[in-house]
């Protein structure tokens, strides 16, 4: 497990980018205390996903307007057509930790 930030550093309803040595950036979302994490990069574009509009389950991209589900990765609005990557999130003590 590798941990990504505490649960106190994502407020409900924001995202926090974390950049790790292993993996691409991150994107943390706190969807009303429910914790998910995808890459932050989205696949349309060079855009940060942490700088875009969260919209209930969705992100959207602030480049374009393209969405994701933030909970399973698929492509929620055009022009994205290819999935960002979701990974397996354990909230243990108040810490985010994914699967590596």
């Amino acid at each position: 497990m590798l941990f990504l930030c505490r649960t106190e550093e994502v407020a409900a309803g924001d995202i926090l980018r974390i950049e790790t040595t292993n993996l691409p950036p991150l994107a943390v979302y706190n969807l009303g205390g429910s914790f998910h994490v995808t890459d932050d990069t989205c696949t349309h574009g060079e855009a940060s996903l942490a700088d875009g509009e969260i919209d209930g389950n969705l992100i959207e991209c602030p480049f374009h307007a393209g969405c994701f589900d933030i909970a399973t990765g698929e492509p929620a609005g055009a022009p994205c057509t290819e999935p960002i990557k979701v990974y397996a999130v354990e909230v243990k003590d108040g810490k985010v930790f994914i699967e590596t």
